[in-house]
């Protein structure tokens, strides 16, 4: 199966940009997105053979995650059954017989780390949604994780150190989920490759020079490990801020 997960950073300025056609090129299983920005029926996106799924943020062009696939879903479970964060719209668990998928876009602690607390928080919950599941069956997790685990997943990793998204406390809580049986599956390929980053800033000519960070993800369940086939990013698909990243794994639905 193909899985694909893209921060589109606005939903219908990608599909402005190129979304649509990239979409139905790469016809994947399951293709994820994070920061939507947009409320129900303010976008008509009907792809043949798809599903879909949304998980809206209460606060207008903000936030917000979706999921498209051709595989129909057992269930489908929106947020963390928690008020506030089901406000912010960030998570969707599509549950199937053998395995799980998880759509994500991580809080960010802001440039000041004004709400890196609460990020620590929301981190604590979200390991313990994950760690529910893959008790039950493996979990596919993919999307927008907000943080550069090591110096490897970005350009500047000494002048960013303690910035947000590179603070030790992100990236502990990172590794924690490594340590509990996942695996960052993009690394399991490409363990010593630099430059494969995710995200840049819209600064002149930054992303002409690769200057970014990686801080898109898919990671899955070890017991998933002789099935993965491709992990993949693809800088050259523009659009937003970040780009969509693949992984191309065996699983029967």
């Amino acid at each position: 199966m193909k899985f694909i997960s893209w921060n589109v950073n606005g939903l219908r300025a990608a599909v402005r940009k190129g979304f649509i056609d990239f979409f139905e090129e790469i016809d994947a299983d399951f293709f994820a997105v994070q920061e939507i920005k947009l409320q129900a029926g303010q976008i008509d996106l009907d792809f043949q053979g798809y599903e879909s799924y949304w998980n809206y943020a209460e606060r207008k062009g903000y936030a917000g995650v979706a999921i498209f696939t051709k595989h129909t879903p057992l269930s489908v479970q929106y947020g963390l059954n928690d008020e506030n964060e089901q406000k912010e719209g960030r998570i969707i668990t599509l549950e199937y017989e053998d395995y799980y998928v998880v759509t994500v876009y991580t809080p960010n602690s802001q440039r000041t780390l004004a709400k890196l607390d609460v990020r620590l928080q929301w981190e604590d919950e979200f390991y313990t949604h994950l760690l529910t599941l893959d008790e039950k069956k493996p979990v596919i997790l993919c999307g927008d994780l907000n943080v550069a685990h090591h110096p490897i997943d970005l350009r500047n990793d000494k002048a960013n150190e303690g910035n947000s998204g590179f603070t030790i406390e992100e990236r502990e809580k990172f590794s924690r989920l490594l340590d509990a049986g996942f695996i960052d599956t993009l690394r399991y390929f490409e363990p010593k490759t630099d430059g494969l980053y995710t995200w840049w800033s819209y600064m002149k000519t930054v992303r002409e020079r690769n200057i970014g960070w990686r801080i898109d993800y898919f990671l899955t369940s070890s017991r998933l490990e002789e099935k993965l086939l491709a992990a993949t990013t693809y800088p050259h698909i523009f659009g937003s801020d970040h780009c969509p990243i693949g992984l191309e794994i065996i699983l029967e639905n």
